[in-house]
């Protein structure tokens, strides 16, 4: 799985729970702040939602909560394009501390036109970033929940 970006951030004592360690609401906020993180790489950042009126919409998310988090842990999420298509975008997202694995996140992300309110084809050049960077996707991504 090659790496499209990186975010880099450290666990605040805010996001600590009743349990002594990082509360699953955070995760999933580190984890958004990844997905912005790799907009911005692939073109979709500030100044693009100013100009076209368009962003990236999270419409589906699977995460994994695979090791406890604990206070001042200095967090890595590598995220890398996994799936595409005119209208979507589906990341892969891992989180680790270290050489430790934390979490997963994969999403699917919809190109929205926040004017017109609808779902629109991505631009040209985005779609040709998104290209560059697309790999494989691991084998943890498009799984199922159930018992």
């Amino acid at each position: 799985m090659t790496a499209l970006s990186h975010y880099r951030t450290v666990v605040a004592p805010e996001w600590i729970d009743y349990n002594g360690h990082m509360s699953e609401a955070f995760y999933v906020l580190v984890f958004g702040y990844a997905t912005d993180t790799a907009m911005d790489v692939l073109g979709m950042d500030a100044d693009y939602r100013a100009r076209t009126g368009c962003s990236l919409y999270t419409v589906e998310a699977h995460v994994r909560y695979l090791q406890e988090i604990g206070l001042g842990a200095e967090l890595t999420v590598t995220t890398s394009v996994v799936g595409t298509a005119d209208k979507k975008l589906h990341l892969a997202h891992t989180l680790h501390s270290g050489e430790t694995l934390l979490a997963t996140e994969e999403i699917l992300g919809l190109h929205v036109d926040q004017e017109r309110g609808g779902v629109t084809v991505m631009p040209a050049d985005v779609q040709a970033r998104i290209a560059e960077a697309l790999t494989e996707a691991p084998d943890w991504c498009g799984r199922t929940v159930g018992i």
